[in-house]
């Protein structure tokens, strides 16, 4: 299992993932721990974790809790083969358009099926509204799905994500609905209805999923 990206959905993935029978969980994540990074995920900060790498950070506070959790500090690119080596699937969660593109490329020529979280915020009203999405995306139908741009390839100018840090109930949120898919695909909770696209809208409170086709 892969999680790429410790940011504030990535870092509750984390969570919830080690508290799951997986054999291990591979996490990525190349940046540094900054206070806002504390405001958007789970646990205490302490102000030794400040200025070190998120892998650094992450591998601390999870080391006494379970194993086979190894952390990278490391962004996953096109040549990051041989470190995705053995991953049956991943969970994506980044910020960066372009990067998410190359992962996406990668994680198909691999042919392991992943699930690709994110966030479209604004605050045209004054106050947050937008769109929490959960994608999925199975070693059959990867490429079909990626055609149609469910997800973003370019970065959001002036997006409120990067500004505003009092949203980690989204971040928990948007890692909530991701685990609870994996493990609709697993066979751990009921699938009656399977979709691989869903949407969770702020302002209305309501949740939209379909199945990929047009």
């Amino acid at each position: 299992m892969a999680i790429i990206g410790l940011g504030g959905t990535g870092a509750y993935l984390l969570d919830f993932l080690a508290k799951t029978p997986v054999r291990e969980i591979r996490a990525f994540d190349g940046d540094w721990y900054h206070v806002h990074n504390a405001f958007r995920s789970p646990g205490e900060l302490k102000e030794i974790e400040l200025g070190k790498k998120k892998a650094e950070v992450y591998q601390n506070r999870y080391d006494n809790f379970r194993t086979n959790i190894n952390f990278i500090p490391a962004y996953v690119t096109s040549d990051s083969v041989e470190e995705l080596n053995g991953i049956s699937f991943a969970f994506i969660a980044i910020d960066d358009g372009e990067s998410r593109k190359e992962i996406f490329d990668l994680l198909v020529r691999l042919k392991i099926p992943f699930i690709d979280v994110g966030m479209g915020l604004d605050k045209d009203t004054g106050l947050i509204s937008g769109t929490l999405r959960t994608t999925y995306y199975s070693e059959e139908n990867a490429r079909d799905l990626i055609d149609k741009n469910l997800a973003p390839f370019s970065n959001i100018p002036d997006d409120v994500y990067k500004s505003n840090i009092q949203i980690s109930e989204l971040n928990a949120l948007n890692a909530c609905f991701a685990i609870i898919r994996y493990k609709q695909l697993r066979g751990f909770y009921c699938d009656d209805n399977p979709y691989l696209h869903s949407l969770y809208n702020i302002d209305g409170t309501n949740l939209v999923s379909e199945n990929g086709g047009n």
